[in-house]
């Protein structure tokens, strides 16, 4: 008899599929990886399956049911595809600090970019705060005006100012988020704080490159008190786009919806081509500086 649960684990070669509060160990057919050869992982956490439990007390997924969406970064370590990091996802957070280490505003627009391509509804959290020196915080206002103006979600915090945690909690409650974001900037500190108790290891950074550690090995999702569920991703340090071809980036900058309409060429790339809406409306301060540079720099890094 089939049962259905949702996978809150994967290690690879093992699913952990919960089940009316039952946590089994389930295997993937070949077949599945076979059918899904330019994805690293056909089965992600978040994904809702249907299992065969087998004489052991293990199961086998049979079924993988279709996603409202999903979170992708681009392969990594070589291998040709895309990596599935959570699926059905009701808000994507993308976890940056003040310092230690440095925040990355490209990091931040590319992630945002996979949002708005694949229907994930995006957040930022701009976290370490009591890390802040002088002009920090007069930074972190800036990109709160930005990326609300743009249509996002953004919070500061520091697992040491409690108001910026209960924030951060009613945000989370009867949602599935995910966090993603390099090793060091404090999501699995955040996560321990927003849900005492569940004792995720923390990791250091390193004083030579001041980059993270890498602590959370898999994905996992975790039930938080209250109802709804957190994903802890491993730490990323790279962010690579998925199936975005040049002519379609700047459909994913929503400043730039309006302007491209009224350029000269329909193919047009926004970069060097005369009568460009998006570069007129860039020369008229209508589109942040560091934002058009984040487009450029993505659709240099693009080869299609």
């Amino acid at each position: 008899m089939s049962k259905k649960g949702r996978v809150i684990q994967s290690t690879g070669k093992w699913y952990k599929v919960s089940i009316d509060g039952e946590i089994i160990d389930c295997r993937l057919p070949g077949k599945f990886r076979l059918d899904k050869r330019e994805v690293t992982n056909p089965v992600a956490v978040g994904d809702h399956v249907s299992i065969k439990l087998t004489e052991d007390g293990t199961g086998t997924i049979t079924e993988i049911f279709e996603r409202k969406n999903y979170v992708p970064r681009q392969a990594t370590h070589g291998r040709r595809g895309e990596q599935i990091l959570a699926a059905n996802i009701d808000r994507a957070w993308v976890v940056q600090s003040v310092r230690q280490p440095k925040l990355s505003l490209g990091f931040i627009d590319r992630f945002l970019v996979t949002c708005e391509a694949y229907d994930v509804p995006a957040g930022i959290i701009i976290n370490k705060m009591d890390l802040a020196k002088k002009h920090d915080p007069e930074l972190v206002d800036e990109l709160i005006e930005l990326y609300t103006g743009l249509g996002y979600l953004i919070l500061s915090s520091s697992i040491y100012d409690s108001s910026s945690i209960e924030r951060l909690k009613k945000e989370l409650l009867h949602k599935t988020s995910v966090f993603i974001g390099p090793s060091g900037t404090g999501k699995t500190s955040l996560l321990n704080t927003v849900e005492p108790g569940i004792d995720l290891k923390t990791g250091e950074i390193s004083s030579y490159s001041q980059k993270g550690k890498h602590t959370t090995t898999f994905a996992r999702l975790i039930p938080i008190s209250g109802g709804g569920y957190i994903v802890d991703t491993p730490g990323i340090r790279e962010f690579g786009l998925v199936q975005i071809e040049k002519s379609e980036l700047s459909l994913y900058f929503p400043e730039m919806i309006e302007p491209r309409q009224r350029c000269k060429f329909y193919n047009c790339t926004h970069y060097h081509e005369p009568g460009c809406g998006v570069v007129q409306a860039y020369e008229d301060g209508n589109i942040d500086p560091d934002r058009y540079n984040s487009y450029l720099n993505m659709l240099e890094s693009l080869e299609n």
